[in-house]
């Protein structure tokens, strides 16, 4: 998939979940599963901690280290309605396509390592976000 193909497909990420999310089957959550409005506060919690933060590190820092995350619920919606966490994730999501776009093409090639996954250059933390995107989408719909 060409870098284009991949941000695009990273920034319309939200829509596709909205869809999920709201044409989920209505019924409690499995135990040890999460309900649709749990998942988007998830995904609120990794574009903060994960996505934005290792974007960040790769395109300021000389070979940054990153082992792996997995944040559980973003803190402050407990409250919120569906629509609510939706909102929050887009425009957090939105923020993070802006990061990538604002990439120059020397940032754009450099890399850190993951105690992982290895080697990832910025095309690769895109991947790794999409694909976990991915996950949670196929997830929603079980």
């Amino acid at each position: 998939m060409s870098e284009d193909r991949r941000l695009e497909a990273f920034a319309t990420f939200p829509a596709r979940l909205r869809e999920a999310v709201l044409g989920a089957p209505d019924r409690p959550a499995k135990p040890g599963d999460w309900t649709p409005t749990e998942v988007v506060r998830h995904l609120i919690a990794v574009e903060e901690e994960v996505h934005v933060r290792r974007l960040r590190e790769v395109t300021t820092q000389d070979d940054p280290h990153w082992t792996w995350t997995e944040p559980g619920l973003a803190p402050g919606y407990d409250d919120a309605t569906v629509d609510d966490v939706l909102t929050a994730f887009a425009v957090a999501r939105a923020a993070t396509v802006a990061m990538y776009q604002s990439v120059d093409d020397e940032a754009w090639n450099r890399a850190g390592t993951h105690a992982t996954f290895g080697r990832l250059d910025v095309p690769g933390l895109l991947t790794l976000a999409i694909d976990h995107d991915a996950e949670h989408l196929r997830a929603l719909g079980d």
